[in-house]
């Protein structure tokens, strides 16, 4: 499938290549950036488990599963137009840190917004 703002490569394991990446969160991801105005650089997607074990990722990661990204916010516009825009096209989990904001669409996990 095609894409207009992400490459599928943007979302692989950076340990091993794999890429279980579910492509409805790319199509949500997709819209939300369109809506934004600015880019979403994708600093983690999938992630296997030995990867997410050396992230200190929990146990039951949402990129395990290929449901959850996490994105490049550095300055406070850019943080305010991403997680905007996330919620506004539907996201039902951002969490918010310093210097990146946790999306996903996994749906075993409760809903909202989160501070780091």
């Amino acid at each position: 499938m095609d894409y207009r703002y992400f490459k599928i490569d943007d979302f692989k394991c950076p340990c091993c290549d794999i890429n279980n990446i579910d492509p409805f969160l790319i199509e949500m991801l997709d819209v939300a950036r369109n809506k934004s105005g600015i880019p979403f650089i994708i600093n983690s997607g999938y992630r296997c488990p030995k990867h997410n074990t050396e992230v200190g990722g929990a146990y039951n990661s949402s990129h395990l599963l290929g449901k959850a990204v996490d994105i490049d916010t550095q300055g406070i516009l850019d943080r305010y137009l991403i997680v905007k825009s996330l919620l506004d096209i539907g996201f039902i989990r951002v969490e918010i840190a310093p210097t990146w904001t946790h999306a996903d669409i996994d749906t075993h996990k409760p809903r909202g917004i989160f501070l780091k």
